[in-house]
Protein backbone atom coordinates (compact mmCIF):
# COMPACT_ATOMS: atom_id res chain seq x y z
CA UNK A 1 0.00 0.00 0.00
CA UNK A 2 3.16 2.68 0.76
CA UNK A 3 4.72 1.52 -2.36
CA UNK A 4 1.41 2.77 -4.45
CA UNK A 5 0.85 6.04 -2.74
CA UNK A 6 4.93 6.75 -3.14
CA UNK A 7 4.35 5.70 -7.20
CA UNK A 8 1.19 8.48 -6.42
CA UNK A 9 3.51 11.19 -5.55
CA UNK A 10 6.12 10.67 -7.92
CA UNK A 11 3.50 10.23 -11.23
CA UNK A 12 3.11 14.08 -11.36
CA UNK A 13 6.61 15.02 -11.42
CA UNK A 14 7.51 11.87 -14.01
CA UNK A 15 4.37 13.51 -16.13
CA UNK A 16 5.70 16.95 -16.18
CA UNK A 17 9.24 15.38 -17.02
CA UNK A 18 7.93 12.81 -20.31
CA UNK A 19 5.52 15.78 -20.75
CA UNK A 20 7.87 18.66 -21.04
CA UNK A 21 11.40 16.99 -21.86
CA UNK A 22 13.36 14.00 -23.08
CA UNK A 23 14.95 13.46 -19.91
CA UNK A 24 15.23 9.29 -19.71
CA UNK A 25 12.00 8.84 -17.21
CA UNK A 26 11.06 5.52 -17.36
CA UNK A 27 7.74 5.28 -15.86
CA UNK A 28 3.98 3.99 -17.84
CA UNK A 29 2.22 7.24 -17.31
CA UNK A 30 -1.53 7.70 -18.31
CA UNK A 31 -1.71 11.27 -19.47
CA UNK A 32 -5.10 11.86 -18.01
CA UNK A 33 -6.44 15.27 -16.81
CA UNK A 34 -5.88 15.36 -13.61
CA UNK A 35 -2.34 14.14 -13.70
CA UNK A 36 -1.80 16.66 -16.22
CA UNK A 37 -2.84 19.73 -13.94
CA UNK A 38 -1.33 18.02 -10.52
CA UNK A 39 2.40 18.02 -12.71
CA UNK A 40 2.15 21.22 -13.48
CA UNK A 41 3.29 21.91 -10.38
CA UNK A 42 6.95 20.59 -11.66
CA UNK A 43 6.80 22.42 -14.28
CA UNK A 44 9.57 24.95 -12.80
CA UNK A 45 11.83 21.38 -11.98
CA UNK A 46 11.78 20.94 -14.95
CA UNK A 47 13.14 23.89 -16.57
CA UNK A 48 15.75 24.16 -14.07
CA UNK A 49 16.81 20.44 -14.64
CA UNK A 50 16.83 21.80 -18.33
CA UNK A 51 18.69 24.94 -17.50
CA UNK A 52 21.28 22.86 -15.48
CA UNK A 53 22.36 20.78 -17.97
CA UNK A 54 22.52 23.81 -20.83
CA UNK A 55 24.50 25.79 -18.37
CA UNK A 56 27.44 22.42 -17.89
CA UNK A 57 26.92 22.02 -21.60
CA UNK A 58 28.07 26.10 -21.92
CA UNK A 59 30.82 25.63 -19.40
CA UNK A 60 32.44 22.71 -21.32
CA UNK A 61 32.31 23.74 -24.81
CA UNK A 62 33.23 27.02 -24.28
CA UNK A 63 36.43 25.53 -22.50
CA UNK A 64 36.87 23.45 -25.60
CA UNK A 65 35.49 25.84 -29.17
CA UNK A 66 35.20 30.09 -29.13
CA UNK A 67 32.19 31.44 -27.69
CA UNK A 68 29.73 31.27 -31.09
CA UNK A 69 30.86 27.27 -31.88
CA UNK A 70 30.24 26.87 -28.51
CA UNK A 71 26.70 28.88 -28.41
CA UNK A 72 25.41 26.76 -31.10
CA UNK A 73 26.17 23.96 -29.93
CA UNK A 74 24.79 24.66 -26.00
CA UNK A 75 21.71 25.93 -28.29
CA UNK A 76 20.74 21.96 -29.73
CA UNK A 77 21.50 20.74 -26.31
CA UNK A 78 18.83 23.22 -25.18
CA UNK A 79 16.39 22.20 -28.39
CA UNK A 80 17.05 18.48 -28.41
CA UNK A 81 16.01 18.76 -24.45
CA UNK A 82 12.75 19.86 -25.22
CA UNK A 83 12.52 18.19 -27.93
CA UNK A 84 11.27 20.74 -30.02
CA UNK A 85 7.63 21.23 -28.51
CA UNK A 86 7.56 24.86 -27.31
CA UNK A 87 9.36 25.85 -30.66
CA UNK A 88 6.41 23.95 -32.62
CA UNK A 89 3.96 26.24 -31.05
CA UNK A 90 6.36 29.00 -31.67
CA UNK A 91 6.52 28.37 -35.02
CA UNK A 92 2.61 27.54 -35.41
CA UNK A 93 1.71 30.76 -33.38
CA UNK A 94 3.47 32.88 -35.79
CA UNK A 95 2.06 31.52 -38.09
CA UNK A 96 -1.36 32.18 -36.91
CA UNK A 97 -0.44 35.76 -35.61
CA UNK A 98 1.32 37.04 -38.68
CA UNK A 99 -1.48 35.93 -41.30
CA UNK A 100 -3.45 38.47 -39.73
CA UNK A 101 -6.47 37.22 -41.17
CA UNK A 102 -9.57 36.48 -39.33
CA UNK A 103 -9.32 34.96 -35.72
CA UNK A 104 -10.73 31.59 -36.84
CA UNK A 105 -8.62 31.26 -39.97
CA UNK A 106 -5.80 32.16 -37.45
CA UNK A 107 -6.22 29.16 -35.46
CA UNK A 108 -7.11 26.87 -38.42
CA UNK A 109 -3.46 28.11 -40.02
CA UNK A 110 -2.41 27.27 -36.13
CA UNK A 111 -3.67 23.54 -36.18
CA UNK A 112 -2.33 22.85 -39.66
CA UNK A 113 0.70 20.50 -38.98
CA UNK A 114 2.63 22.49 -41.81
CA UNK A 115 4.77 25.35 -41.18
CA UNK A 116 4.46 28.31 -43.21
CA UNK A 117 6.67 31.24 -44.57
CA UNK A 118 6.50 32.99 -40.72
CA UNK A 119 7.18 30.03 -38.40
CA UNK A 120 10.60 29.46 -40.27
CA UNK A 121 11.25 33.09 -40.28
CA UNK A 122 10.49 33.39 -36.61
CA UNK A 123 12.26 30.35 -35.47
CA UNK A 124 15.24 31.17 -37.22
CA UNK A 125 15.56 34.75 -36.04
CA UNK A 126 14.52 33.30 -32.18
CA UNK A 127 17.29 30.92 -32.12
CA UNK A 128 20.03 33.52 -33.71
CA UNK A 129 19.08 35.59 -30.77
CA UNK A 130 19.47 32.89 -28.55
CA UNK A 131 22.69 31.75 -30.01
CA UNK A 132 24.24 35.40 -29.60
CA UNK A 133 23.19 35.76 -25.92
CA UNK A 134 24.28 32.28 -24.88
CA UNK A 135 27.48 33.30 -26.90
CA UNK A 136 28.20 36.45 -24.82
CA UNK A 137 27.89 34.58 -21.40
CA UNK A 138 30.72 32.12 -23.18
CA UNK A 139 32.75 35.20 -24.37
CA UNK A 140 32.72 36.62 -20.79
CA UNK A 141 33.97 33.72 -19.48
CA UNK A 142 33.20 34.24 -15.89
CA UNK A 143 30.84 30.93 -15.23
CA UNK A 144 30.74 32.02 -11.49
CA UNK A 145 27.55 33.54 -12.72
CA UNK A 146 26.69 31.05 -15.23
CA UNK A 147 23.70 29.51 -12.93
CA UNK A 148 22.17 32.29 -13.34
CA UNK A 149 21.15 31.07 -17.42
CA UNK A 150 18.78 28.54 -15.17
CA UNK A 151 16.48 31.38 -14.20
CA UNK A 152 14.81 32.32 -17.59
CA UNK A 153 14.06 28.65 -18.12
CA UNK A 154 11.94 27.94 -14.52
CA UNK A 155 9.96 31.01 -14.60
CA UNK A 156 9.27 30.87 -18.07
CA UNK A 157 7.68 27.20 -17.38
CA UNK A 158 6.18 28.80 -14.48
CA UNK A 159 4.50 31.27 -17.15
CA UNK A 160 2.93 28.81 -18.78
CA UNK A 161 1.12 27.10 -15.72
CA UNK A 162 -0.04 30.66 -14.96
CA UNK A 163 -1.11 31.61 -18.50
CA UNK A 164 -3.29 28.62 -18.55
CA UNK A 165 -4.75 29.24 -15.00
CA UNK A 166 -5.47 32.99 -15.75
CA UNK A 167 -6.74 33.21 -19.83
CA UNK A 168 -9.35 31.06 -21.51
CA UNK A 169 -9.31 28.26 -23.84
CA UNK A 170 -9.34 30.00 -27.24
CA UNK A 171 -10.64 26.74 -28.64
CA UNK A 172 -13.47 25.99 -26.29
CA UNK A 173 -13.07 22.55 -25.84
CA UNK A 174 -10.86 21.03 -28.42
CA UNK A 175 -7.26 20.77 -28.45
CA UNK A 176 -4.64 20.23 -26.14
CA UNK A 177 -4.96 23.17 -23.87
CA UNK A 178 -8.81 21.81 -22.93
CA UNK A 179 -6.43 18.64 -21.20
CA UNK A 180 -5.75 21.43 -18.17
CA UNK A 181 -9.46 22.30 -17.84
CA UNK A 182 -9.63 23.43 -14.13
CA UNK A 183 -6.67 24.67 -13.39
CA UNK A 184 -7.41 27.86 -12.02
CA UNK A 185 -9.44 26.42 -9.39
CA UNK A 186 -6.56 24.09 -8.36
CA UNK A 187 -3.92 25.49 -5.66
CA UNK A 188 -1.16 23.68 -7.93
CA UNK A 189 -0.67 27.37 -9.99
CA UNK A 190 0.16 28.67 -6.35
CA UNK A 191 2.65 25.35 -5.30
CA UNK A 192 4.30 25.74 -8.86
CA UNK A 193 5.03 29.58 -8.28
CA UNK A 194 6.61 28.61 -4.44
CA UNK A 195 8.42 25.86 -6.11
CA UNK A 196 10.22 28.50 -8.98
CA UNK A 197 10.43 30.78 -6.21
CA UNK A 198 12.30 28.11 -3.94
CA UNK A 199 14.71 27.26 -7.06
CA UNK A 200 15.24 30.37 -8.07
CA UNK A 201 16.84 31.00 -4.50
CA UNK A 202 18.86 28.16 -4.72
CA UNK A 203 20.29 29.16 -7.83
CA UNK A 204 21.04 32.58 -6.33
CA UNK A 205 22.65 30.50 -3.12
CA UNK A 206 24.60 28.37 -5.54
CA UNK A 207 25.28 31.79 -7.53
CA UNK A 208 26.88 33.42 -4.03
CA UNK A 209 29.06 30.40 -2.79
CA UNK A 210 30.94 29.85 -6.09
CA UNK A 211 31.77 33.01 -5.81
CA UNK A 212 32.47 33.07 -2.62
CA UNK A 213 34.82 29.95 -3.41
CA UNK A 214 36.46 31.38 -6.45
CA UNK A 215 37.07 35.34 -5.20
CA UNK A 216 36.65 35.41 -1.54
CA UNK A 217 39.63 38.03 -1.47
CA UNK A 218 37.65 40.55 -3.40
CA UNK A 219 34.14 41.91 -2.75
CA UNK A 220 33.63 44.59 -5.40
CA UNK A 221 33.28 43.62 -9.31
CA UNK A 222 35.32 46.23 -11.64
CA UNK A 223 33.00 48.86 -11.02
CA UNK A 224 30.17 50.64 -13.25
CA UNK A 225 30.49 54.22 -15.09
CA UNK A 226 27.94 57.04 -14.41
CA UNK A 227 28.33 59.68 -16.30
CA UNK A 228 32.30 60.53 -15.70
CA UNK A 229 32.19 58.95 -12.16
CA UNK A 230 33.05 55.58 -11.38
CA UNK A 231 30.14 53.23 -8.75
CA UNK A 232 31.81 50.49 -6.80
CA UNK A 233 29.02 47.21 -6.54
CA UNK A 234 29.71 44.97 -4.38
CA UNK A 235 30.00 41.88 -6.91
CA UNK A 236 26.86 39.64 -5.01
CA UNK A 237 24.55 42.35 -6.39
CA UNK A 238 24.38 41.11 -9.64
CA UNK A 239 23.30 37.54 -8.28
CA UNK A 240 21.01 38.82 -5.88
CA UNK A 241 19.49 41.58 -8.50
CA UNK A 242 18.79 39.00 -11.31
CA UNK A 243 16.75 36.80 -8.92
CA UNK A 244 14.75 39.77 -7.95
CA UNK A 245 14.53 41.15 -11.95
CA UNK A 246 13.99 38.23 -13.84
CA UNK A 247 10.63 37.00 -11.81
CA UNK A 248 9.57 40.62 -12.05
CA UNK A 249 10.24 41.14 -16.18
CA UNK A 250 8.84 37.66 -16.71
CA UNK A 251 5.26 38.79 -15.15
CA UNK A 252 5.16 41.57 -16.91
CA UNK A 253 6.63 40.38 -19.94
CA UNK A 254 4.64 37.43 -20.17
CA UNK A 255 1.42 38.86 -19.13
CA UNK A 256 1.61 42.01 -21.74
CA UNK A 257 2.11 39.07 -24.06
CA UNK A 258 -0.37 37.01 -23.39
CA UNK A 259 -3.09 39.38 -22.92
CA UNK A 260 -2.17 40.79 -26.63
CA UNK A 261 -2.11 37.23 -27.82
CA UNK A 262 -5.83 36.78 -26.10
CA UNK A 263 -7.13 39.68 -27.89
CA UNK A 264 -6.44 38.18 -31.25
CA UNK A 265 -7.69 34.59 -30.72
CA UNK A 266 -9.99 35.26 -27.58
CA UNK A 267 -7.93 32.97 -25.30
CA UNK A 268 -4.65 31.03 -25.64
CA UNK A 269 -3.83 27.66 -27.64
CA UNK A 270 -1.27 25.21 -26.66
CA UNK A 271 0.64 26.32 -29.22
CA UNK A 272 0.36 29.93 -27.88
CA UNK A 273 1.67 28.40 -24.36
CA UNK A 274 4.93 26.94 -26.27
CA UNK A 275 5.50 30.17 -27.98
CA UNK A 276 5.51 32.42 -24.92
CA UNK A 277 7.79 29.62 -23.27
CA UNK A 278 10.48 30.60 -26.18
CA UNK A 279 9.49 34.55 -26.36
CA UNK A 280 10.20 34.16 -22.21
CA UNK A 281 13.72 32.60 -22.42
CA UNK A 282 14.63 35.01 -25.13
CA UNK A 283 13.91 38.02 -23.56
CA UNK A 284 14.65 37.39 -19.90
CA UNK A 285 17.85 36.36 -21.46
CA UNK A 286 18.28 39.72 -22.80
CA UNK A 287 17.58 40.49 -19.10
CA UNK A 288 20.37 38.86 -17.94
CA UNK A 289 22.81 40.42 -20.52
CA UNK A 290 21.64 43.84 -19.91
CA UNK A 291 21.85 42.93 -15.93
CA UNK A 292 25.86 41.99 -16.51
CA UNK A 293 26.23 44.75 -18.47
CA UNK A 294 25.31 47.27 -15.84
CA UNK A 295 27.74 45.40 -13.54
CA UNK A 296 30.68 45.32 -16.01
CA UNK A 297 30.59 41.25 -15.72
Amino acid sequence: MSDRKHDGRKQPAAAAFQFLSRFPVKMQIDFVPPLLRESVVYYPLVGAAIGLTVWLGAAVSGVLLPSFPAAVLTLTLWVWLTGGLHLDGWMDTADGLLSYRSRERMLEIMKDSRVGAMGVIACVLLLMMKAALIADFIARANWMYGALLILPMIWSRWFMVYAISAWPNARGDDGLAVLFKGLGEWREVQRARSNAIGLSILVGVITLAVGLFFQPETLVVEGLHIGSSLKILPWWLYPVTAVIVVPLACYVIGKWIAGRISERLGGLTGDTYGAMNELLEAALLIVLSILQGFFWI
